[in-house]
């Protein structure tokens, strides 16, 4: 998801927070929503606090004039009545845009509160950075910063026709381009021959920048190319990928939703595609 206009990002949480503030509070993975089924709403903070709900604070910055603080609630926690607690992907085209990309933000940044509240190298406990986004040990003085996992994305054409592959955790008939994440020591261009090599058994050159997107499941930068076939038999794997095919861009299957950035670079790959063909 991008990071939606009107909003400005901080990290320093403000003295006194108003009861209008947006509270991005999460569960474990789940976030906390107020609401019916058919149109959940972030809550406030004045929201919370009248149903007894707190937790540890981190501020967002202010989206549209609103202020976001993430919340970080036990696991389990008991919902009171007019709340629920919901995944961030069942409440696609369920909330407006900004307001997801806001809670993707939240959710990484409880988790990253959640797993980092003792240093990774002595085990001491951990306070908050002074200045930044960042959490800094007690004793040995190690600092850790949130986590992002880059990983490509790869759209192959051949001639005019795409190249979609189907894991085995998609949908029947859904298909999409190849994904994968960087290995230690490796470019993004070295990643990308490298995963479209394993998984369908092909070589690819002209790779060429199309977009990138935060993709929070769980906190990865998904970074988007598209690559030219450059030889070698189309073979799945079989461990990630299920099946692969080449697809003319008039007769394309099942993609993934409109705000992910795969259904975005195949959309514009098949545009390109068919006006070259007029």
């Amino acid at each position: 998801m991008h990071t939606p206009q009107g909003f400005i990002p901080s990290h320093r949480l403000p003295e006194a927070l108003p009861d209008a503030a947006l509270a991005f509070a999460f569960s474990g993975d789940k976030m906390l929503v107020a609401g019916t089924d058919a149109a959940p709403s972030v809550p406030t903070l004045g929201e919370l606090g009248r149903a007894g709900i707190d937790g540890a604070r981190h501020y967002l910055g202010d989206l549209s004039g609103a202020p976001c603080v993430a919340i970080g609630l036990a696991n389990p926690f008991t919902v009171p009545d007019g709340f629920q607690l919901t995944g961030l992907r069942a409440l696609f085209f369920r909330m407006p845009e900004p307001l997801l990309a806001v809670g993707a933000r939240a959710f990484q940044i409880v988790e990253w509160d959640r797993t980092h509240r003792y240093c990774g190298r002595c085990g001491a406990p951990t306070h908050e950075k002074d200045g930044e986004r960042a959490k800094e040990c007690t004793v040995c003085g190690y600092v850790a910063y949130p986590r992002v996992s880059p990983a490509m994305m790869a759209l192959v054409t051949r001639g005019h026709e795409l190249l979609l592959a189907r894991s085995h955790r998609f949908p029947p008939g859904r298909f999409s381009a190849l994904a994968g994440f960087v290995e230690p020591g490796e470019t993004i261009e070295d990643c990308i021959r490298r995963e479209v090599r394993e998984e369908v058994g092909v070589d690819v050159d002209d790779i060429i920048y199309f977009a990138s997107q935060s993709w929070a499941f769980p906190h990865s930068l998904m970074i988007a190319f598209t690559a030219e076939y450059a030889g070698g038999e189309l073979r799945p794997d079989g461990r990630e990928i299920a099946e692969a095919r080449w697809f003319a861009p008039a007769a394309l299957p099942e993609m993934p939703p409109s705000l992910s950035i795969a259904r975005r670079l195949i959309d514009a790959t098949a545009a390109r595609l068919r006006a070259s063909l007029r």
